[in-house]
């Protein structure tokens, strides 16, 4: 009798997370798709279903947005204890203007790292040994900076950009991937982050991106979301990057990274601020 393997993917009806969503039911898999719109999700679910003869595809509201809601989902999938092979924190956005949650996080702040923190660390009691974590990250990391205490309810210091607020939330999920990767270590459960590269996805609106001379440079580089999603996709199925953890993939091979990120200073800061904002939810 075949084990039944579940997987977990947020933000599955976006553009990448269609291709991550279609590789992983292909592999027989059993998939939550977490999503903000359901109504767009059921759409995109039924159609994946035809394309990949794979019946076992379940769509679950989440808003990122809201640590409650995030809350909800992660007790949900504890009370059917779903044994969990796969976790994939794909969803994103990058607000255009300065936004605050009813629980006091700066919108993209709380939809890129909070949720995506708070999440998985909520399922982690039904992650299996050899489960999989892989958190879609950015090219953007590399500028991020982390202001305390303002990054968690204003993304950065001084006036609202998206671009920084954006970098700065990649920079603070590639920092939880590292710390939790040594925490999960003994588990035998793997942690990782993804950088798709710069692809075409709601993210970013090709009539009118950041502005026009970063659209400029930028064009000749993005990518469609299949060749965005196939770095997480290896990471998530890939026999020869089982056991692998705590690493940074770029265009489907490791990234070796400095010193500078790996043990950034502000890692175990980092950390340590998110769990006492997060106290009430994680108990």
């Amino acid at each position: 009798m075949n084990e039944v393997k579940w997987a977990i993917i947020t933000g599955a009806d976006g553009g990448m997370g269609r291709e991550i969503t279609r590789a992983v039911a292909k592999a027989g898999y059993r998939i939550i798709m977490a999503c903000c719109n359901s109504r767009k999700a059921e759409t995109v679910r039924q159609r994946l279903i035809e394309e990949t003869g794979n019946p076992h595809l379940e769509v679950m509201a989440v808003d990122l947005s809201s640590m409650k809601s995030v809350v909800s989902f992660a007790e949900q999938i504890l009370r059917r204890n779903l044994p969990v092979f796969l976790l994939m924190n794909n969803a994103g956005t990058m607000e255009t203007g300065f936004t605050i949650t009813s629980d006091g996080f700066e919108r993209t702040v709380s939809v890129n790292y909070v949720a995506p923190y708070l999440l998985t660390r909520k399922l982690i009691p039904v992650m299996v040994r050899g489960a999989r974590i892989v958190n879609m990250v950015s090219c953007t990391y590399a500028i991020g900076c982390l202001d305390f205490p303002d990054f968690l309810n204003r993304g950065k210091l001084g006036k609202f950009w998206r671009i920084p607020v954006y970098s700065n939330t990649k920079l603070a999920l590639l920092l939880f991937t590292f710390e939790l990767s040594e925490q999960l270590r003994e588990k035998g459960i793997t942690v990782n982050a993804a950088d798709p590269g710069i692809v075409s996805t709601d993210i970013i609106t090709m009539h009118k991106w950041f502005d026009p001379l970063t659209d400029i440079f930028f064009r000749p580089f993005i990518r469609k979301p299949k060749k965005g999603a196939s770095t997480a996709i290896g990471l998530l199925l890939d026999e020869k990057e089982a056991g692998v953890t705590g690493q940074l993939y770029v265009n489907n091979h490791r990234k070796n990274l400095s010193d500078k990120y790996t043990n950034h200073v502000q890692k175990e800061q980092l950390w340590e601020v998110t769990e006492r904002a997060l106290a009430s939810w994680l108990k």
